[in-house]
């Protein structure tokens, strides 16, 4: 793919390859976040998530997993998504850098950690 906004960035391809990978993982919490989810439609979403990341720049391949085990619906069977739910892996490629990158919760941190698997 030919990058018209290159000439924007001075950093490395590398560099930029990471940059691209917390865009996309920023987006993906940001906008899904709050989501209604229950078992009914959590493949939907997992597949729509990849499906919207897919068309992004750069983007080599993505899977995303949910887990809503041990999180209890509301009493209008669904609740909502949240980032300790997400499981995110994301390969980017831009020109010959390729980074692989991954949204995970980290128990320890009590947090939904964006970084980098390589």
């Amino acid at each position: 793919m030919i990058d018209p906004a290159r000439k924007y960035f001075h950093c490395t391809d590398r560099e930029r390859a990471i940059f691209e990978s917390g865009i996309k993982l920023g987006a993906i919490f940001h906008q899904y976040t709050g989501v209604p989810i229950n078992e009914s439609n959590r493949e939907d979403i997992e597949k729509t998530i990849e499906k919207s990341v897919m068309l992004q720049p750069f983007v080599k391949s993505v899977s995303v997993s949910i887990n809503i085990d041990g999180h209890g619906n509301t009493s209008f069977r669904y609740m909502s998504l949240s980032g300790d739910m997400l499981d995110v892996r994301l390969t980017i490629k831009y020109k010959d850098q390729e980074v692989n990158a991954r949204m995970q919760y980290m128990q320890e941190l009590d947090y939904p950690l964006m970084y980098l698997e390589e």
